[in-house]
């Protein structure tokens, strides 16, 4: 069974019959190595062909499908046809040189990659796969087709006709789609060729980086475009393999398939939540560029990575990115609503505050158009109610979740409920993602046999929270080490020395995050790397300094609970020996350890003192 893009059920509503028809024969008849994308956008113009299949052996096909009677169409061409519409008669161009002129479009893109283009032989210089065109007529037989001497205008094998949509057996189909194809070769493209082939096509599920965004800007790509000259020669570049990064297929068929009202996302560590929440919040703002959208989350640093994500799309003017405690500021004094005492109790007399002025209508309902929750599993019950009754009549809202990151409020207090009972609708609405992509096979290995105890796996219906256990992308790496040091002084000693050994190989410095546990250890390490001369920013340092900054060129020095939400290649975490910590649950450690480790990219080092309960199970992994 071939792979739809976006699912059939997601994007059925906006077919035409023909396409229906043609999208499920397509699904049902092709094999499983088969990836077909419908009404996709190509490249940064968004080229829409109907239907864009790949297969690694047979190459790239185009079809544009077309739901007309043989008496809708008045005169044709090889260039236009005259057809009978609602609105009177009109001149379309002919669709099957639309569709040649999308794959040759396709084609003009994809040989701009070096390693997507036949290196000699007979096709030297020609894209690495065989690639094709044709055209679906839904509502034509082949009978009055051929009566009709249409087949001398379009051609006999680059047309498939209403009475072969749907084949007595898959092969008949398939073979018609091979028809399509002008040659074929021997040899079928690699995964890896693959993957470049999506990167250039779907811009919007790359996964972003500076180093990406240094690479375009001094060597940009031409986007594919209908109306040049599309056999002129393409003068191909090497792209850097690093530099390929995209959304998987799940990734990808998901953020694609996302429908209307509530989705809830369950998913692992790394497994590409957030850049699945980007990707729909720009797709929410492409439909409605003049309503607010919110992206909400718990953790202060993460707000900040996401408001910069969100200011380099330039999509900032309507989308309001905030920490909930500072959306709950934002609500009182828009409408002007008297906020709570300074207090101990200050952060739950807001939250008391703004849930009443929600329950009275002083915080009006509607205000946004979408609402997208990172790192759901942080809040309280409460704040989801609160957050659903500010949607407007679209009722757009996307939580994403995974239980073994949630770190706030201590094991014991973490309230178990249905996402019914708080006003989110995830029933049939849920998805979830077990592939972990961030970490390195060795960090992952490490990091889930640490905290196995607590993050065994658990089934829950879609109105539930599951714990989900990860499965590791396989990407390998260097492991983790583990540092016995006489005092925390020398390890503070040994952090300084691995930054700059990072310096040395080139590492810039905002790549380097080091966590700590405690008060006294962010004091010591933040005032010894100033005083060694290695530019540090600390998140923690005071209530000014909480809002991280992702592209300055610093150290990121913050405590283990900061870091959830964000990642970085080389993570530094010291003063093991103090976990778990006096008077804390030493599950919840365990839970808030697991995640700093997972926030490591491409190296992991830690360092300890005194041996703990955690070091002896880390050094037996170690070892």
């Amino acid at each position: 069974m071939a792979k739809l893009i976006p699912t059939f059920n997601s994007c059925a509503s906006n077919m035409t019959g023909g396409e229906k028809r043609l999208g499920q024969s397509l699904e049902d008849n092709l094999e499983d190595d088969y990836t077909i994308w419908y009404d996709v956008p190509v490249g940064k113009k968004n080229l829409r062909p109907d239907f864009t299949l790949l297969h690694p052996q047979r190459g790239l096909l185009v079809l544009e499908v077309k739901d007309w009677k043989i008496d809708t169409i008045q005169e044709a061409d090889r260039k236009s046809f005259t057809i009978v519409t609602d609105d009177g008669v009109k001149s379309v161009i002919n669709p099957l040189e639309q569709a040649r002129k999308y794959v040759l479009a396709i084609k003009q893109l994809l040989c701009q990659d070096r390693d997507l283009v036949q290196p000699d032989g007979k096709y030297a210089g020609q894209l690495i796969c065989p690639y094709g065109y044709g055209l679906v007529l839904a509502n034509i037989t082949r009978k009055v087709f051929a009566q009709s001497e249409l087949d001398s205008i379009l051609g006999e094998y680059l047309v498939i006709c209403q009475d072969e949509i749907k084949p007595k057996d898959p092969i008949e189909l398939q073979e018609k789609l091979w028809g399509m194809y002008p040659y074929t070769f021997d040899r079928a493209v690699t995964p890896q060729q693959v993957a470049r082939i999506r990167w250039l096509l779907f811009p919007n599920c790359r996964l972003p980086s500076k180093q990406l965004a240094l690479f375009l800007a001094e060597h940009p790509i031409a986007d594919p475009d209908t109306d040049v000259e599309l056999d002129k020669p393409v003068t191909p570049i090497e792209i850097p393999t690093d530099l390929i990064q995209i959304f998987d297929l799940q990734q990808e068929t998901l953020a694609r398939s996302l429908g209307d009202g509530h989705r809830v996302i369950h998913g692992v560590a790394g497994s590409g939540k957030t850049m699945i929440l980007l990707y729909r919040c720009n797709y929410l703002a492409s439909l409605a560029p003049e309503r607010p959208i919110l992206i909400i989350c718990f953790n202060i640093a993460l707000a900040s990575r996401l408001r910069e994500a969100i200011a380099s799309s330039n999509l900032d003017n309507i989308v309001h990115v905030r920490h909930f405690h500072g959306w709950c500021t934002d609500q009182l004094r828009r409408h002007r609503v008297t906020f709570p005492t300074q207090s101990d109790t200050y952060i739950a007399d807001l939250e008391r505050t703004v849930r009443e002025a929600i329950a009275d209508d002083r915080i009006p309902a509607g205000q946004y158009s979408s609402i997208l929750i990172d790192e759901g599993h942080d809040f309280e019950p409460e704040w989801f109610t609160m957050l659903v009754h500010v949607l407007d009549e679209q009722n757009s809202l996307l939580l994403l979740y995974d239980d073994a990151q949630n770190l706030y409020g201590g094991q014991q207090k973490r309230k178990k409920f249905s996402f019914k009972s708080v006003g989110v609708e995830a029933r049939g609405r849920t998805s979830i993602l077990k592939t972990n992509y961030r970490n390195t096979i060795e960090v992952l290995n490490l990091a889930y046999e640490f905290a196995k105890d607590i993050m065994q796996p658990s089934n829950a219906s879609d109105d539930e929270q599951p714990l989900v256990q990860p499965l590791s992308a396989g990407r390998r790496g260097i492991p983790p080490q583990l540092t016995r040091c006489d005092s925390f002084q020398a390890e503070v000693k040994l952090a300084i020395a691995t930054v700059k050994q990072f310096q040395t190989e080139g590492v810039p410095l905002n790549e380097i995050g080091i966590f700590h546990g405690l008060r006294f250890m962010g004091e010591e390490i933040y005032t010894q790397l100033q005083s060694a001369g290695i530019p540090i920013e600390w998140l923690n340092k005071d209530p000014d300094s909480r809002f991280y900054k992702p592209k300055v060129e610093s150290v990121k020095l913050m405590t283990l609970h900061s870091c959830k939400g964000l990642e970085f290649a080389h993570v530094v975490i010291p003063g093991l020996g103090y976990l778990p910590r006096q008077n804390s649950i030493p599950a919840d450690d365990a839970r808030l350890l697991y995640v700093a480790m997972t926030r490591s990219t491409h190296r992991l080092m830690m360092s300890y003192v005194q041996e703990s309960d955690f070091v002896k199970r880390l050094r037996s992994i170690v070892s």
